[in-house]
């Protein structure tokens, strides 16, 4: 590893010697003008850690409804300078008190493409996200200083990051998942307890706006085409992704069953001394993590890692039902805590406090020996290859926004478990082409048959409504042995307010189906 750069970007705060010395909570950052866009979760954190360190704080958010208004009046009360909602505010570079800002802090909706990332740039402007802002004010006097394990990948991250965490919590370690998940990466940062280690979910838009990051340890699980509307193109996706290994100092951890993944690593410009370590779902070689029968063992972090492995885990440690991609999450998260010294006892029993939650191949329902699983959470093509790959004679619901993305290599890798496919979204056309491509024999069936709706808004089905016939039509095709299977690969908003809320209308239209199908009680 080391040598060359992922990439030709460079931090755009690169020239400017007042940013350069921010690299502490105690950096002089007060008078800092700065414009921060998005009062999310992320965005809302940002601006509020900000005007705590003195900066003149103005943010833009396009959306002026009650929640936003509400955020809105709380970062006045606590001294920003300024906060602008509706579309008009978010399309123009505002000034902080009449003079162009020093810097803008994003969240990661914002693509480069906007017109307001876009004004900065024009002005040589430097763009951080919150994770950046994050790093920088990691280090602060009187408090513990958290190590960093980041993950990113298309699909997984969330699974290993819950993981990784509750391995960490396992060893006695005050750990927490955060970033992409759960906490926001400054909320972790200023907590008054602090963190002995923050695992931090990345996604590659979080990636794209950050600079100066250097973990202890770092993966990317995987890579396949996903958000090419924002990044532009697949190459530009893949070259954020791959900043996840710039300037680790431990252990960079790759697939080794995806060549992409270890090629990053091979390109990556880390601090001298880190290891590359892979992980694999078959047998592990030295320096890897992997699979002997049924056991997860260690061959990389292990003094005879030549001719011996460490168990770590057993599958039975992963609960009652583990595809492979749960096996190779597992041992992404196994690989990471190893690196920051954790016990092989804390793997096993972090595995066994694991809780999947929802919507990630949740088995639902078991009724005439069919079988419904709900991964709503497969929201791209890459994740519901590895739900279909677990399951031989699938009915499969699917559909959604694809966000730019082919089928046709989804498709023709699985055909064969296919017996029908029954389809959701408002624009299935994509789709529906793969089908006809790949696997012109399987029976295709639209939940919402074509004449439903119109300009009519009030004859536009709801969410659950949609989610109610696909149930049913699923059923009318499902045969003993069958795995019903909800694994989209798109995302949710054209019908659903999110992937969890399309999972939890799947779950309730099983129930609602399970229920009818259940014989009636005879009179006493």
């Amino acid at each position: 590893m080391g040598g060359r750069k992922l990439s030709e970007r460079t931090d755009a705060a690169a020239g400017s010697s007042r940013l350069d010395e921010l690299t502490t909570w105690d950096a002089p950052w007060r008078g800092l003008r700065v414009v921060v866009t998005g009062i999310g979760l992320s965005g809302f954190s940002a601006a509020d850690t900000l005007i705590e360190l003195g900066a003149r704080v103005v943010v833009v958010d396009a959306r002026d409804n009650e929640e936003n208004r509400a955020k809105a009046d709380t970062l006045r009360i606590v001294g920003a300078a300024d906060v602008l909602l509706g579309a008009g505010h978010a399309e123009a570079l505002p000034l902080v008190e009449g003079e162009p800002a020093d810097l803008v802090v994003t969240s990661p909706g914002f693509s480069p493409a906007h017109p307001l990332m876009a004004a900065a740039a024009d002005a040589g402007i430097p763009v951080w996200g919150d994770v950046e802002l994050a790093w920088r004010v990691r280090i602060r006097e009187g408090r513990k200083t958290a190590e960093w394990l980041t993950i990113t990948g298309t699909n997984g991250k969330t699974t290993t990051v819950s993981m990784t965490e509750s391995m960490l919590r396992a060893a006695g370690l005050r750990a927490v998942a955060a970033g992409n998940v759960g906490t926001p990466i400054l909320d972790a940062i200023r907590d008054p307890e602090g963190f002995d280690v923050i695992a931090v979910e990345l996604s590659s838009f979080q990636l794209h706006w950050s600079h100066s990051l250097s973990p202890l340890a770092s993966v990317c699980l995987n890579i396949a085409e996903d958000h090419v509307d924002w990044h532009g193109s697949y190459e530009a996706y893949a070259a954020d992704k791959a900043k996840i290994y710039e300037n680790t100092r431990v252990a960079c951890i790759y697939n080794a069953e995806q060549a992409e993944t270890e090629h990053m690593v091979e390109e990556a410009d880390v601090i001298e001394g880190c290891r590359a370590v892979g992980f694999t779902t078959g047998m592990p070689a030295v320096s890897m993590v992997g699979m002997v029968e049924n056991l997860l063992v260690d061959r990389a972090f292990i003094e005879q890692r030549k001719d011996s492995a460490a168990e770590l885990a057993s599958m039975a440690d992963l609960g009652e039902y583990a595809p492979r991609h749960m096996v190779a999450n597992a041992l992404a998260a196994a690989a990471l805590v190893r690196a920051c010294g954790v016990e092989p006892v804390a793997v096993r029993d972090g595995l066994r406090a694991y809780d999947p939650g929802a919507h990630r191949i949740q088995p639902v329902a078991r009724l005439n020996d069919i079988l419904w699983i709900n991964d709503s959470k497969a929201t791209n093509p890459h994740a519901a290859s590895a739900s279909l790959s677990a399951f031989p004679s699938v009915v499969w619901i699917a559909g959604g926004l694809s966000k730019g993305v082919t089928y046709d290599d989804l498709i023709r890798d699985h055909a064969s478990r296919l017996r029908s496919v029954i389809l959701i979204g408002t624009d299935t056309a994509d789709l529906r082409t793969a089908l006809a491509r790949h696997a012109p024999e399987v029976h295709v069936i639209d939940a919402v048959p074509p004449h439903t709706g119109g300009k009519d808004a009030a004859a536009v089905p709801s969410g659950e409504e949609v989610m109610a016939l696909a149930v049913a039509a699923a059923a009318s095709q499902a045969q003993s042995g069958d795995t019903v299977l909800m694994a989209p690969a798109a995302a949710s908003m054209d019908q659903f307010a999110s992937y969890a809320h399309r999972g939890d209308a799947f779950i309730e239209a099983v129930r609602g189906y399970v229920e009818g199908q259940a014989p009636t009680p005879k009179e006493p």
